[in-house]
């Protein structure tokens, strides 16, 4: 079977866990035998996954060409060889709200126009859309014409930026639609959601002929929010890429006082005010612990001012988003992970961190706690229990040893190949 996907992001370029799933997922796939092409807006740089091959979009290169994979076996060569990673030019960018886009607009076309200035070029302009949803528009119509030339059985679309496109490629050419939901407006914006992007969540969940739901959680959501049928939705856990997790740096955690780590986008979703209300508390009572908020968002500078407002600079520390390695080496000097979520239809960072034997804390409010028995659960919004949670964990490393040696075999359980498989499923149903 040969899909046409459309994501917001892919590897080496990740903001998000978006990407991280999406690499998981396409690797799993295709070593059980699925073709991919998958598309992406924007154009990444060098520094290709070693088991996608890039064809841009316009380009007249032939799909059915060989390819041979970097840092792969032979035979995986052989089976992984016609998958393709296609960009479409545009400018939108994951997690992207509507000024945010503006100011990425203006800086592309202020580039544009310095460029222009060096070369002696009379007139310079960009067709990009004007604002966010208009280059939504602008991204489908391309995700059309790519439809109309390119060869699948089936189209998989994540998330909402990603639904127009997959629409008119279903349109385009009457194939079948997936919708895979990794996150929804109400999560994003709770109760105040952005009116017109959730009128296009809603054009794509009615146009899927199937949706796949990240958790139980947000299935629930799709149903009774949204008015899903509850046959239409099957719901398929992410899980987490295994790595030698453990031996990449060495690095022993800083002698004397712990750190706990909240690693995320700082926005209203993931709870980041939470974590420094409860880093107050932990602090009276425990003054060498050190609290780190690794991450961007729009509610950043307000965290830091909070910060400041309760004088807890010295046992503090932003840094910033991270990549890479930086999110390895931060697991690696971290002794807790807090995820504080209000809403989180799953989060794979919790699974990242018992990947480096760190202990977890998580929101009963994310798709992740339905997988995982042995880490610690609070109510977003219970500061206190929070507080007195990560206390324990500090105070009592048999406590921490405990959630360490059961969470190492709850994720022997947690695999991508076993999402795949799920996923083919649903494949099979609807082209059998």
């Amino acid at each position: 079977m040969r899909v046409l996907m459309f994501g917001w992001e892919f590897p080496p370029h990740i903001s998000g866990g978006l990407g991280t799933a999406c690499f998981g997922m396409t690797k799993a796939l295709a070593q059980h035998g699925t073709e991919i092409v998958f598309v992406i807006p924007h154009t990444a740089g060098p520094g290709r996954t070693s088991h996608v091959r890039l064809v841009a979009a316009d380009s007249d290169a032939d799909p059915d060409a060989d390819a041979v994979p970097s840092g792969e076996t032979p035979s995986l060569e052989t089976l992984l060889r016609h998958i393709e990673l296609r960009e479409i030019d545009s400018i939108l960018v994951p997690y992207l709200s509507a000024p945010e886009y503006q100011r990425v607009l203006e800086q592309v076309e202020s580039r544009v126009r310095r460029r222009a200035a060096a070369t002696s070029v009379l007139t310079a302009r960009t067709d990009y859309g004007r604002n966010l949803m208009a280059e939504v528009a602008r991204y489908s119509e391309a995700a059309e014409r790519l439809a109309r030339n390119e060869r699948f059985d089936l189209i998989h679309v994540h998330d909402w930026m990603t639904f127009a496109a997959g629409i008119r490629a279903k349109h385009a050419s009457g194939r079948p639609l997936v919708v895979h939901v990794h996150a929804l407006e109400y999560d994003r914006s709770g109760e105040k959601p952005n009116p017109d992007v959730l009128a296009l969540e809603k054009l794509g969940l009615a146009a899927a002929d199937h949706i796949v739901a990240v958790s139980h959680y947000t299935r629930s959501i799709l149903v009774n929010r949204y008015e899903v049928p509850p046959e239409k939705v099957t719901v398929v856990h992410n899980a987490v890429s295994r790595r030698k997790a453990g031996a990449i740096y060495h690095s022993s955690r800083p002698r004397g006082g712990k750190v706990v780590l909240f690693l995320g986008r700082v926005t209203f979703q993931k709870g980041p005010d939470y974590f420094v209300e409860a880093a107050a508390r932990v602090i009276e009572k425990v003054p060498n612990v050190t609290f780190v908020m690794a991450g961007v968002g729009d509610m950043l500078p307000r965290m830091i001012e909070r910060v400041g407002q309760l004088r807890l600079g010295r046992n503090f520390h932003f840094t910033g988003f991270l990549r890479g390695e930086e999110v390895e080496r931060m697991y690696a000097e971290t002794d807790l992970y807090v995820m504080p979520s209000v809403s989180e239809p799953f989060g794979i960072s919790p699974l990242e961190a018992m990947l480096y034997d760190v202990p977890v804390i998580i929101s009963r409010n994310a798709g992740v706690a339905e997988v995982l028995t042995h880490a610690l659960k609070v109510d977003f919004w219970d500061v206190t229990d929070l507080a007195n949670k990560i206390l324990a964990i500090l105070k009592y490393p048999a406590l921490s040893r405990e959630l360490l040696r059961n969470g190492r075999r709850e994720l022997q359980a947690i695999r991508w190949d076993v999402a795949a498989d799920h996923i083919q499923a649903v494949y099979q149903r609807l082209c059998p």
